[in-house]
């Protein structure tokens, strides 16, 4: 018994805030932008850092006034306490609400066009909704690890059924790409009648998209963003999803080219790591997008 007490006073517990902040300041790259993911200020990481580094004896990042960098010391801490500490957050978090009412933090990731049109309006209106809740988002193309990352929801597209053995997924609606351009652009160079007839047009080509027959695009981006800015400047015919487009087709600074041809690609889902409780915050979200789902579907 002496023994073990002894050997509690020697190897002291380590506050897990500091190892939050060290994982934060890894997986965002710098101290400020974990700061800013935390909630806390820099001085607070900094510090939280510089004292898990006099704990464990190791120098876990190379600073310098530009760039942060972490060592193979802290590389190798990292895989050993990231999945742990998502595993523990996770626990925490998915103790019963005191209240009915959704409280804590709810994160959420997807990509930048599907945050920008479909989740920035739910968040919003969610929030509008419960004020006990804070919202975290994440956008970004890279899918990422829900769990690991501590994420408690996602929309992700998928071509085909997603699956997964840790992932509870729920279809919300079929993604639908649409030829558009602008009207001026149409007035200019006449609207095509078929397929055939754009090889006489400019096309704003993305990556990634179905092969059609259709010309080499003069211009060539990978952001779905960029090509319809350039269509609505009157730069040429883009496919794009049809939500991308809805709010422009609705203003008149885009139009359909061909009304009658589209390409159903592919569906949203949304997705949550699988868990035995579910936390009101997390159901309470996933019910508002499913209503707005309803009222207004992914594809008009």
């Amino acid at each position: 018994m002496a023994r073990s007490c002894h050997h509690w006073c020697v190897v002291a517990p380590i506050d897990l805030n500091l190892v939050r902040a060290f994982v934060g300041v890894h997986e965002a790259g710098s101290f400020s932008a974990a700061a800013l993911r935390l909630g806390v200020p820099r001085s607070t990481v900094s510090r939280a850092v510089a004292a898990l580094e006099a704990s464990t004896g190791l120098q876990l990042f190379l600073r310098t006034t530009r760039t942060v960098t972490t060592t193979a010391a802290g590389a190798a801490l990292f895989e050993r306490v990231a999945p742990s500490l998502a595993t523990l957050e996770h626990s925490l978090s998915d103790l019963p609400e005191a209240a009915e009412a959704p409280s804590g933090t709810l994160k959420l990731t997807t990509s930048v066009d599907l945050g920008t049109t479909v989740l920035a309006e739910a968040v919003a209106r969610f929030t509008a909704r419960h004020p006990e809740v804070r919202v975290q988002v994440h956008l970004g193309a890279a899918v990422v690890d829900l769990a690991r990352g501590g994420f408690d929801l996602a929309l992700r597209f998928a071509a085909g059924p997603l699956r997964g053995a840790s992932l509870v997924a729920r279809r919300l609606g079929a993604v639908t790409l649409r030829l558009y351009a602008a009207p001026a652009y149409l007035a200019r160079r006449g609207p095509p009648r078929q397929l055939a007839d754009l090889h006489d047009h400019e096309i704003v080509g993305l990556p990634g998209l179905p092969d059609l027959p259709l010309p080499a695009a003069r211009t060539v981006c990978d952001d779905k963003f960029f090509a319809r800015e350039v269509a609505r400047a009157g730069g040429g015919v883009t496919l794009l999803p049809s939500y991308l487009a809805d709010a422009d087709l609705a203003a008149g600074t885009l139009a359909r080219v061909l009304p009658r041809w589209e390409l159903r690609r592919g569906a949203v889902f949304l997705v949550r790591p699988e868990r035995k409780h579910v936390p009101r915050r997390v159901s309470a979200f996933s019910e508002l997008l499913l209503e707005m789902f309803r009222q207004r579907p992914l594809s008009g």
